[in-house]
């Protein structure tokens, strides 16, 4: 078993525990958790935003900007193919 499986299967046997569910439960540990997600969520757009900058002096295509080529190329072939047939 790899070692991400093994952590998760120990974090879901953990939340089944009525004494850790009571704990989950309480709005200081609630508000706590959503603190750290919006934290994780404010790390990861600054760190998205470095990457851009980086990217952009360096020259380079970052995957949102890939990710918009490639739709516009989807979209050109389905018009090129409506345009054809």
């Amino acid at each position: 078993m790899s070692f991400k499986k093994n952590v998760l299967s120990q974090g879901m046997k953990l939340m089944q525990d009525p004494r850790i569910m009571k704990v989950l439960q309480d709005p200081r540990v609630m508000k706590a958790m959503a603190k750290g997600f919006e934290l994780k969520g404010k790390a990861q757009q600054e760190f998205d935003a470095r990457v851009e900058k980086v990217a952009d002096s360096l020259n380079l295509a970052t995957k949102a900007e890939v990710r918009e080529l490639k739709r516009t190329i989807r979209k050109l072939e389905r018009d090129l193919k409506k345009a054809g047939g």
